[in-house]
């Protein structure tokens, strides 16, 4: 299993303007055919944090991958449950007087 640091620099090398989340993620897992999609996006927001500086153009394709791939989930849609209304509490104004 590489490190995040190693995923990292992978990633650095191999994105490029107009580059595909999805071209991205394939041209890592050559590399590093073990490395799970959340390994790779985790790698990526630590290529822009920790990192070594970035080219700009980069920087865009690798903060674009982290955050598209961090939005879609590989299992699926967390499903919601529905609210519940909120039980009002009485106060002393609502209270009646006598």
């Amino acid at each position: 299993m590489p490190t995040i640091t190693t995923l990292a620099e992978t990633l650095v090398r191999f994105a490029k303007p107009g580059m595909t989340a999805k071209e991205l993620l394939a041209a890592v897992r050559e590399q590093h055919p073990e490395s799970t999609k959340k390994e790779v996006v985790r790698a990526a927001f630590y290529a822009l944090t920790e990192g070594h500086p970035i080219d700009p153009e980069r920087a865009r394709e690798l903060h674009g991958f982290a955050i598209g791939a961090r939005a879609s989930d590989e299992d699926g849609p967390i499903k919601r449950g529905k609210l519940r209304k909120k039980k009002h509490a009485k106060t002393d104004r609502e209270a009646p007087v006598g």
